[in-house]
């Protein structure tokens, strides 16, 4: 069998047995093909350790058209879809380079950042009037604040997934597993004025306004034109940072940190599968290690 074609059934394999989002499996396969154009190799036997060592020197000093390097985290991806391939073909019992050959660094420290308080609260409050679209956009903010959902999670509610007589309701994220979410007061609020204004039938939560309700666009707002919107209340309320939906999750997390809610709590409510992904907010917590230490420290001393 030729090696596209292990490589296609490992996408299908992927699919079915991983039950891998889409996405995820565009992002696999860019990367091993971006390996085999490399490496120009014909069969899964020519994989060696010498090839390994090659690509890694590649992928550290390839440039873009800006000429910038890969970052060390988009490395670590490109090796971690490698080994995922050659552990599936070992499964298949096809000789190759182990996947364990294959030395996974450290991740890098990924760098949070997120809305301070007073910054916060006047992007919340920037859309200001009743038309309809400032009506969604206050909704749109209010919901990804309380709720800490990913853009693509917003984008993707209908009207009949929330039922504003309750305060949470449930949402399929990343691996199609499903989450509850919680409804603050004023996004609640928020939501509802947005939607006791709509006069259309769209099954979709966010819509387009500047369309007629009759037309045959699909109105359903795409991720793009949320963070098209959230750049253009950041700059209104005067924040000089880069605010992006994913930011507001951000938000929504070292807001929970602060009052004092622990990380197994916030790991459940963002949807991370794994402890170490909502560690990353940790250094949170470490800011109240100082008034800890002045608190607690030293009492034994006379």
């Amino acid at each position: 069998m030729s090696l596209n074609e292990y490589h296609k059934q490992f996408l299908e394999h992927l699919e079915i047995e991983k039950n891998r989002s889409l996405k995820t499996i565009e992002n696999y396969d860019r990367y091993i093909r971006r390996f085999f154009a490399f490496a120009r190799i014909s069969s899964p036997t020519a994989i060696t350790d010498e090839v390994i060592r090659e690509y890694r020197l590649h992928l550290n000093r390839v440039k873009d058209a800006h000429g910038n390097t890969l970052k060390k985290q988009t490395q670590m991806y490109h090796l971690i879809a490698l080994r995922s391939f050659l552990k599936y073909l070992v499964k298949r019992d096809v000789k190759t380079l182990p996947a364990e050959r294959i030395e996974l660094g450290k991740m890098p420290s990924r760098e949070v950042s997120f809305l301070e308080g007073a910054e916060l609260e006047r992007l919340l409050k920037a859309p200001s009037g009743n038309a309809i679209a400032t009506l969604r956009d206050r909704a749109i903010l209010e919901l990804l604040f309380s709720t800490g959902l990913r853009v693509s999670e917003l984008c993707s509610l209908n009207r009949d997934s929330i039922n504003l007589a309750h305060d949470d309701f449930s949402v399929r994220g990343k691996g199609d597993k499903i989450r509850a979410v919680f409804l603050s007061a004023t996004a609640k609020d928020a939501l509802k004025q947005y939607l006791a204004k709509r006069e259309d039938v769209d099954a979709a939560l966010f819509i387009q306004h500047k369309y007629k309700p009759a037309t045959t666009v699909d109105l359903r707002l795409t991720p793009r034109s949320i963070q098209r919107m959230i750049k253009k209340y950041a700059a209104k309320a005067g924040i000089t940072k880069e605010v992006t939906p994913h930011k507001l999750r951000h938000s929504f997390a070292t807001d929970l940190l602060y009052a004092g809610a622990d990380l197994r709590s916030v790991q459940a409510l963002l949807g991370h599968s794994n402890i170490t992904t909502t560690q990353i907010y940790t250094h949170v917590t470490d800011k109240g290690l100082r008034e800890v230490h002045k608190k607690f420290h030293g009492k034994m001393r006379k």
